[in-house]
Formats: structure tokens, C-alpha cells, sequence
């Protein structure tokens, strides 16, 4: 019986460790078709941070949604965790890839999306058929 539990909690930490994945990247392509939208219009520069937060929490729904799919239980903790993992990913390696990365007001939005629809999506993706 400890050890189907075991194995059960093992699936599920894939599920939200994949769920960050499928996040992340869905962010990356998600990036490439704005940059590339960027360069061929004449949309303001600082259109920029508002569509990388939407860009993210569009993700994290995205991935947390299809992390808790076949959890279905505890969607607000799992989809937490997921925008969790994610959020920490991009900051670790924003912090080794530019000199002068700090925390500020913009981060504290981010990790703010992040969390928050890492949450709804659990909870949607646990309540989905």
C-alpha cells in the first residue's frame, strides 16, 4: 500500500515538473511569434512588458491546466507549484545570463501572474472531463 502511494506522488511530481515544460516552452514560442511581430509592425516598444505578463500567465494556465488533468485532486496546490517551478526556472536563469539582474516591482508582478494562474489553471485542469 506505501509503496502504490509512493509511486503515485513520483507521477505526480513528473506531472507538475512536465506541466512547467510545457509552459516554458509554450512562453518561448509564444515570444518568438511576438518578436517576430515586433520587428514587422509598428507596435510600441513598451508594449513589451505587458504582453511578456500576459504571455506568462497565459503559459502557466496552459501548463498547469494540463498538469493536474490526470492529478485531479489538490489543483489550486499542484497548478501553485507548477507557476512555482516555472517562475524560478525563469529567474535562475535570467540572473545567469544578465549582469545586473535584480528583483523589482515588474518581478514581484510576475511572480504574482505566475503563482495566481498557476492556481486557476489547477484548479481548471482537476475539473476538467
Amino acid at each position: 500500500m506505501e509503496n502504490i502511494k509512493e509511486n503515485e506522488f513520483s507521477k505526480n511530481i513528473l506531472r507538475i515538473v512536465n506541466g512547467s515544460i510545457t509552459a516554458i516552452i509554450l512562453t518561448l514560442i509564444l515570444l518568438l511569434v511576438f518578436a517576430m511581430i515586433l520587428t514587422y509592425t509598428d507596435i510600441k516598444e513598451n508594449t513589451i512588458n505587458p504582453v511578456i505578463i500576459v504571455i506568462t500567465g497565459i503559459s502557466i494556465l496552459v501548463g498547469s491546466s494540463v498538469s493536474t488533468l490526470k492529478i485531479k485532486k489538490n489543483g489550486l496546490i499542484n497548478g501553485f507549484l507548477v507557476g512555482l517551478i516555472y517562475i524560478i526556472t525563469i529567474y535562475l536563469i535570467s540572473s545567469i545570463t544578465r549582469t545586473g539582474f535584480k528583483l523589482n516591482f515588474y518581478s514581484i508582478i510576475m511572480m504574482s501572474v505566475s503563482t495566481i494562474m498557476g492556481m486557476i489553471g489547477g484548479i481548471i485542469g482537476v475539473n476538467l472531463k
